[in-house]
């Protein structure tokens, strides 16, 4: 099963990464990818969404349980769609001139080709996606002297 772990510092608090990551909503605005989603149900602690996501001919709509332990951590579990399994969890500290955020993803395709695939182009596509995630927070907060940085 592909999967990554990585931290960055970044020099936001971690409420202001936490409220980035938990909407979903905007995904479509700023995430590669992602061409739409819609919330099933929100609340303080939980959120139901589905995701569709395409590149160039190919669509796959999946559905993903999101538990929000504010401001502390977003754990998101697959749901249904076309995978086998997916679980990311992200993990938000306040840290001197801003924060630091751990994040983990983990899936597996039901298709064995797709998997062998994905796991070619997996880190290339997480890198993008941390890009985007990264510009929207400067976009939103400003930009910062500090640079994020990879710690691991």
């Amino acid at each position: 099963m592909p999967g990554i772990r990585e931290t960055r510092g970044m020099p936001y608090t971690a409420e202001q990464m936490f409220d980035l990551v938990a909407d979903v909503d905007r995904y479509p605005e700023f995430l590669p990818w992602v061409i739409a989603t819609r919330i099933r149900s929100d609340s303080e602690t939980e959120m139901v969404a589905d995701m569709l996501v395409g590149f160039k001919a190919l669509k796959e709509k999946f559905t993903s349980r999101v538990e929000k332990h504010r401001p502390d951590q977003i754990r998101v579990q697959y749901v249904d769609g076309p995978l086998r399994d997916l679980d990311n969890s992200w993990t938000f500290r306040n840290v001197e001139g801003g924060c630091e955020i751990d994040f983990a993803v983990d899936f597996a395709f039901r298709n064995p080709l797709f998997e062998k695939i994905a796991g070619q182009y997996f880190d290339r596509a997480f890198r993008k996606m941390v890009s985007a995630f990264e510009e929207r927070a400067a976009a939103l907060y400003g930009s910062s002297n500090s640079s994020a940085t990879s710690v691991a």
